[in-house]
């Protein structure tokens, strides 16, 4: 048996160095934080590109985030150097933010996952064995095999989130056989994609930047939750002098690019697009012909509204009803180039389905429909179809839902989930016990509300394997660790954009021991038995595969970045096709109403706080994602820690100032937090950024820095879309 070690141990340099091929590396890398001068790589140019002194630009996809933008990596004798971003990739347009500059940093982080673990003390104690792979795999497939043979398949838990190996993660657990498979989406946009999904048919509609004369967003804050080419259009629309309006209690960077920032009463967006549609209907502003047309249930919603005006709505959100007048009407003379964005990050309160619904419907009125400058159809059916795996049929899965869906939440989709009830249901044993959990590229430790509550089903279980690339919050309390290589070190499958097709792929070998996932899912499938399931050899077995729909070679689209489908043919035959029972949209959703729930937009009232409480908020900053980059050094340096957004007239009331501690406390936990002390935040409400509060000693710079959100927020799920309504927890605040 391999000797134990302490974290701190395990990672000394004399430790990770001794006996593995990344010594040589480590001394190759050992200056990397001073970069040498890189110079601009041409879209003409050759993927891959070597000079005599050994520099050579390789093309891959950034994975700092999930938006996959196009990456230029200039390596210089096995050392990367520079990272650019590829002008020939829609999805950034050449440039890189923040987080996509710093993916050096997370390749050579010294705190990175070096080689197999396997617990050698008690769980979350620290104490960790280095393994080897066969060990790793094996002790992984044995613990999975006792679980599904004394439980059944249905013990066992998978989680992801989004990445391209999901799919085949996907397909790992359909092998197992289990019903429980989680996502992060319940904890981001469940209400956005289900609201369209039951008004259009279609979960995520693309918007026009590049037409639109008037833009309404709610609480999306592109300017900081960057997506790299849409927020470079929002900034473009804004340059061109398009009207720009942004619902958000507080005074974000996107709200300061707005035309018109509206602090709302948080909750209480609904209400504002409620009696938007109240006047646009009343003074007959919408396109009654696309209505008549390409839309059910109108009437049912002119009966709903009537009493939704904005004299109503200015009583809810706190906006005069001067202004919702004069926007309802401004909005409908600019149709159809105008959009109320589906938004995103829509896990704020029960009734944020509500919102999307009222949001989707007011879309539908304006005909901006397939119309330049408004919502795009949904563009699967103009991309290229890749090559796929042939594998026998999954077995069938037994047993309901750990996370409620459908018996709980019929109108989740499958593929969603419901992440926090399924962390609910471990810690209740019912319907039955968990005894399993494998989780891929997830940190459930941070980023599920009520951190205690998921630590503690944690240690409930029999068994715990993680997959990642750092020793996240999660990974410290597993039994199993098995490393994943950096993007700049693997391939992952292949990902199609249009009629484009582009890779992701080294650019240098792993300095480590870690293996990319596509290869961790099939060698763990093979160890289970399943490797019919996942039958490609390597990495480049299943790219080829993928590709062989195509005239051309692996090795000629890792020259060339990306390959271009000459054939492909737009169909626009389908834009005015909608998905759903009716065939058209659905103001008055026809499934809704089978569920027994109000078919069209309506209002919910919210919850408030009670005296001396305060709406806690949170959100997205520039230099981090979620719960990922708060270990990266570099964007710390931009970005140390999150302090809480205070109110000039709270924050004088305690008599604190900006940077002074202060303590936060809501139901269900307490942090110690920095204040930042602004008029920019409505005086009932605190805001803090997501992703801190690291309780993980594997992430050494990260560690304890900031404070967590989820340490404060209670578990409330919307019945309908599964989202966690994250903004119904109410916080008190005291000077520390």
């Amino acid at each position: 048996m391999s000797e134990v070690y302490t974290w701190d141990q395990l990672f000394s340099r004399r430790q990770f160095i001794k006996g593995t091929a990344a010594g040589a590396a480590l001394g190759a890398t050992s200056g990397f934080g001073l970069l040498a001068q890189g110079t601009s790589v041409s879209a003409s140019q050759s993927s891959v590109q070597t000079s005599a002194t050994g520099a050579k630009t390789v093309t891959t996809i950034c994975e700092q985030c999930v938006w996959r933008c196009g990456v230029m990596a200039k390596v210089e004798n096995g050392v990367v150097k520079k990272l650019e971003g590829n002008p020939d990739h829609p999805n950034n347009l050449g440039k890189l933010c923040p987080r996509g500059n710093a993916g050096i940093e997370t390749m050579y982080s010294p705190d990175r996952i070096k080689f197999p673990m396997i617990r050698a003390g008690a769980r979350g104690s620290g104490l960790w064995r280095r393994a080897s792979w066969d060990e790793a795999l094996s002790y992984t497939a044995d613990q999975m095999k006792k679980i599904k043979d004394k439980y059944g398949a249905k013990a066992m838990m998978f989680n992801s989130t989004d990445n391209l190996s999901q799919p085949f993660f996907e397909i790992l657990l359909k092998a197992y056989g289990t019903p429980n498979y989680g996502t992060q989406r319940s904890l981001c946009f469940n209400a956005m994609t289900t609201g369209f999904l039951y008004t259009y048919g279609v979960p995520q509609p693309g918007t026009d930047y590049k037409h639109c004369k008037y833009m309404i967003f709610t609480g999306r804050n592109l300017a900081e939750g960057i997506s790299n080419n849409e927020t470079q259009e929002m900034i473009e629309m804004v340059a061109r002098g398009v009207k720009v309006v942004v619902l958000d209690p507080r005074f974000s960077k996107t709200a300061a690019k707005a035309t018109e920032w509206l602090p709302t009463r948080p909750g209480t967006d609904s209400a504002f697009f409620l009696a938007m549609i109240n006047v646009i209907i009343k003074e007959k502003l919408y396109n009654a012909t696309f209505v008549k047309t390409y839309t059910q249930g109108f009437e049912d919603l002119t009966t709903e509204v009537k009493d939704y005006t904005p004299e109503w709505a200015e009583q809810k959100c706190e906006i005069p009803a001067t202004t919702i007048r004069r926007i309802a009407r401004e909005f409908a003379a600019a149709a159809p180039a105008v959009i109320a964005h589906p938004n995103w990050r829509t896990s704020n309160f029960v009734n944020s389905f509500q919102t999307e619904r009222a949001i989707a419907v007011l879309n539908a009125l304006m005909g901006n429909w397939a119309q330049p400058g408004g919502l795009i159809p949904d563009q699967e059916i103009n991309t290229a179809k890749l090559g796929v795996l042939s594998h026998p049929p999954f077995p069938p899965t037994q047993g309901m839902r750990l996370d409620g869906v459908p018996w709980q939440y019929p109108m989740v989709p499958l593929s969603y989930g419901v992440i926090q009830t399924m962390r609910d249901n471990i810690l209740t044993g019912k319907p039955y016990e968990a005894k399993g959990w494998l989780i891929s590229r997830q940190n459930p430790v941070l980023s599920i509300p009520e951190r205690q509550k998921t630590i503690n089903a944690l240690m409930k279980l029999d068994f715990v394997a993680v997959i990642d690339i750092q020793a996240s919050d999660t990974a410290y309390y597993a039994d199993v660790i098995l490393p994943e290589s950096s993007y700049l070190e693997r391939y992952d499958g292949l990902i199609p954009i249009g009629n484009k097709i582009f890779i992701r792929q080294p650019v240098i070998e792993p300095l480590y021991e870690t293996k990319s996932s596509l290869m961790i899912y099939k060698e763990l499938a093979d160890k289970l038995g399943l490797g019919e399931f996942l039958p490609y050899k390597d990495e480049k077995d299943l790219l080829t595969l993928q590709l062989k729909p195509f005239p051309v070679s692996l090795e000629e689209l890792q020259r060339a970045g990306h390959y271009v489908v000459q054939t492909l043919k737009e169909d626009h035959s389908k834009d005015f096709e909608f998905q759903t029972s009716s065939g058209k949209i659905e103001i008055s959703s026809s499934i809704m109403a089978q569920m027994g729930k109000k078919a069209v937009p309506t209002w919910n009232e919210p919850p408030r706080p009670a005296a001396d409480h305060f709406y806690l908020l949170t959100g997205k900053t520039a230099q981090h994602s979620q719960m990922f980059t708060q270990n990266n050094r570099w964007l710390l340096e931009v970005f140390s820690e999150n302090r809480a957004w205070l109110h000039t007239s709270v924050a004088d009331k305690i008599g604190v100032k900006t940077d002074d501690r202060v303590v936060l406390e809501s139901e269900v936990g307490k942090v110690s937090i920095k204040a930042y002390v602004t008029e920019g935040i409505r005086p009932d409400c605190i805001f803090m950024v997501g992703g801190f509060g690291h309780i993980s000693k594997g992430l050494k710079s990260a560690y304890k820095l900031g404070a967590s959100d989820s340490a404060l927020h209670k578990t409330v799920t919307d019945p309908i879309s599964g989202g966690s309504a994250l903004s119904e927890t109410f916080v008190t605040v005291s000077k520390a």
